[in-house]
């Protein structure tokens, strides 16, 4: 019988925060696919039955560790951030210095580009996550163009926010599967910062010490 006293219940958000982490590393270093459950219970020193108390499929882990890998963005890169739509040259920044942090785990960045184009398919498991997250991100991005418009700073005044939007989306998703194939040749952020840079008129402030200061 599970344990449904608070003690009881915090063990088990702790065991549960344990295997979204392993399956977190597995996931960023060896790949999706050739990570197994058996190997995730093992690093969480859980059994097999255990670790499907927590998670019944493989799925439902992977959209487990894609949560986690937005909180930990969240944290880093946005949290006490004045907002898209309060600060759109900060938004911008911060997604430059989030983009060069990509560069360090490539299993992730792998496998989200790998899901992304799998999980059109609405009886994916990971569709209705990736339906969200490109809807919340060209709304922030739309909010920061709006701002910058409203502040003078935009080359362009009358380019349509939500379009521009999914073209800055278009061009991260784009540079990831270009750097995956060529990690020594293709600068993902430098050529996000250069881009964004040509749509405003000043200078991106520089965000590289929260590209590298860990959550």
């Amino acid at each position: 019988m599970s344990d449904t006293s608070p003690r009881g219940y915090a063990s088990g958000r702790r065991r549960r925060d344990q295997v979204v982490a392993a399956a977190f590393a597995a996931f960023g270093t060896v790949g999706y696919r050739q990570t197994s459950m058996s190997q995730i219970a093992a690093d969480c020193g859980v059994s097999r039955a255990g670790l499907s108390h927590h998670f019944p499929t493989k799925e439902s882990l992977l959209e487990a560790v894609l949560d986690e890998r937005d909180r930990r963005h969240a944290l880093r890169f946005f949290e006490g951030a004045p907002g898209p739509g309060r600060d759109g040259l900060d938004h911008f920044a911060r997604l430059v210095a989030l983009t060069r942090a990509n560069a360090t785990t490539p299993g992730i960045v792998g496998l989200y580009a790998a899901l992304s184009a799998e999980a059109t398919d609405p009886a994916h498991p990971a569709h209705t996550y990736f339906t969200r997250r490109y809807e919340n991100s060209r709304r922030h991005l739309a909010l920061a163009v709006d701002d910058l418009r409203a502040r003078d700073l935009l080359r362009e005044p009358a380019v349509d926010s939500t379009r521009l939007a999914e073209e800055i989306i278009a061009l991260m998703d784009g540079l990831q599967i270009q750097w995956l194939f060529s990690p020594r040749t293709v600068d993902m952020a430098g050529r996000l910062r250069a881009r964004l840079t040509e749509i405003v008129r000043v200078e991106l402030p520089d965000m590289s010490s929260a590209s590298t200061t860990q959550s």
